[in-house]
This record gives C-alpha cells, sequence and structure tokens, in this order.
C-alpha cells in the first residue's frame, strides 16, 4: 500500500454527500453567500420605502450589510482501513466507511445549530425553564400552531418555515385527529407531506434538552446562518499496525441572524 496514493477529495466528497443527505442543520438555516478561510458571510438587504405616488418616483439606495461569522467550531474523525488503494478502487467501500463519521458529524452540527434557541426574540418565548409547558397528546397540535403564530406576528415569510421536535413529540403529534396516524420521516428529518400552521415538521434527536426541559424551535429559515466545510483530510500509514488511518478535520459555525424569526417552546414531554 501506498499513502502517496491517497485521493483526499474522494473521501471529502462522500463526507459531504453523506452529511447533506443526512443535515437537518442544511435543511432549516441559510447557507453562507460566500466563504473566505474560516470565516463565512451573510448578505442582509436593507428594507425598501413604498411612497404615494403623486406623479414623480424617487429612487431610494438599496442597502445591504454584511455579517461575518467565524467557524469557530471543530470536530474532527480518525479511523483505520486495511488498505486504502483498495477501498478507493472499490468506490462502495468509501461509502461506508465516510457514512458513520459523516452520521456523528452531523449529529454535533445539528446539536450545536438547535443549541442557539437562545437567540429567539423575547416575545417569541413560550415557556421557560421555571415555567415549562406539559405537553400531551391533547395539546401538543396546539402549541405548535402558538409557535407558527409567534411567527406571524412578527410578519416572518410564511415560505420557508420550519418546527423541530423529537420523536416523542412526534409520537404524540401522531394521536392527534388533525396529525397524520402513520408519518414517514425522511432521511433529513423532514416529516413528508406534514404542515402545521406553514411550518414544515422536522424530527431530531437533537432537539436541545436543558435537565428534561425540551426546547422546540419554530423558525424561518433566514432566522439562522450555518456554514461549514472540510478543513483537512489526509492518511498516514500506521505505526505498529498493518493498517492505515485516515482522518480529517470539520470546521463550522452558526449564528442566529433574525431573533424575530426564530420561536421556542420550552416543554416537558408526556
Amino acid at each position: 500500500m501506498a499513502v502517496t496514493t491517497f485521493i483526499p477529495q474522494v473521501w471529502e466528497a462522500k463526507l459531504l454527500t453523506n452529511f447533506h443527505k443526512a443535515s437537518i442543520a442544511n435543511v432549516i438555516t441559510t447557507p453562507p453567500e460566500e466563504i473566505k478561510g474560516n470565516k463565512i458571510i451573510f448578505n442582509r438587504v436593507g428594507s425598501v420605502a413604498v411612497k404615494d405616488y403623486a406623479g414623480s418616483v424617487s429612487f431610494d439606495e438599496l442597502t445591504t450589510s454584511a455579517a461575518e461569522l467565524d467557524m469557530d467550531q471543530k470536530k474532527y474523525f480518525a479511523f483505520k482501513v486495511k488498505d486504502v488503494d483498495k477501498v478507493q478502487a472499490a468506490g462502495e467501500l468509501v461509502d461506508s466507511h465516510t457514512a458513520e463519521a459523516s452520521a456523528t458529524l452531523q449529529e454535533n452540527v445539528d446539536k450545536y445549530v438547535l443549541g442557539l434557541y437562545t437567540g429567539a426574540h423575547a416575545d417569541n418565548v413560550i415557556g421557560t425553564d421555571a415555567a415549562p409547558k406539559a405537553i400531551d397528546k391533547l395539546n401538543a397540535y396546539d402549541y405548535v400552531v402558538d409557535l407558527g403564530t409567534k411567527l406571524s406576528q412578527k410578519k416572518v415569510p410564511k415560505a420557508d418555515r420550519f418546527v423541530v421536535i423529537n420523536s416523542a413529540f412526534l409520537g404524540l403529534l401522531s394521536k392527534d385527529d388533525r396529525f397524520t396516524r402513520n408519518p414517514v420521516v425522511l432521511e433529513n428529518g423532514v416529516v413528508e407531506g406534514q404542515v402545521i400552521n406553514g411550518m414544515q415538521v422536522v424530527v431530531s434527536e437533537e432537539v436541545a434538552n436543558v435537565t428534561g426541559k425540551y426546547k422546540i424551535m419554530a423558525l424561518h429559515k433566514s432566522g439562522i446562518g450555518h456554514g461549514k466545510q472540510i478543513e483537512e483530510t489526509e492518511a498516514l500509514r500506521l505505526e505498529g499496525d498493518f493498517a492505515d488511518g485516515i482522518r480529517g478535520l470539520m470546521v463550522y459555525g452558526a449564528e442566529v441572524l433574525r431573533p424575530e424569526a426564530v420561536a421556542v417552546l420550552t416543554a416537558t414531554i408526556a
């Protein structure tokens, strides 16, 4: 085996492909306009004035402001393979080797993004850690509706809204006649065909949990900005072992860009 034949682009492409297939963070957030080194850049467009027409038209300057965010979160993976050459030659083996690493990375990123519930606008909060709402099959659906109403009151766009719940919450919703009895959860967490008060239902076990109090997050896609990249992937011959090592580093970051576009329910789930 010659580690010099290792092709990092093959492994990185597979990692990102698997990540994108399963990433909830990718579904519910806005990608950056640009990535410069370890910085991700988002552009915010200013509001456009609407005026009374009295025979003439005046033009305003359209302003944009850039929001820069450091990708300061770092996670690495490292695993052994018997022979890099053989794994690369058999393309399907690359998939099996990268799938597990990709899934673990995805869980960490989703947990980080869903932990940004603290950035929600103060008016968009239902329940607190001191006084959480008790969720059961009779009120689960109604509380999701209330989250959507919070977003509507802030004039958040109707399209690209999401509500992120966990499987226990989904189980309670499934017992409500207004929801489907047999929900189908896609690989990226989206519950197929299930929209409540204009919000696509998404399921993740990475929903923030503060001592048994879950943070059910509703948001518009513009509410949180998120970016990531595989910074480095390399192979090396392991000393004292008849195997090769493959390791890689992912950097990522996320931030609440529009607090008014995020709403949170703090709840205990029966």
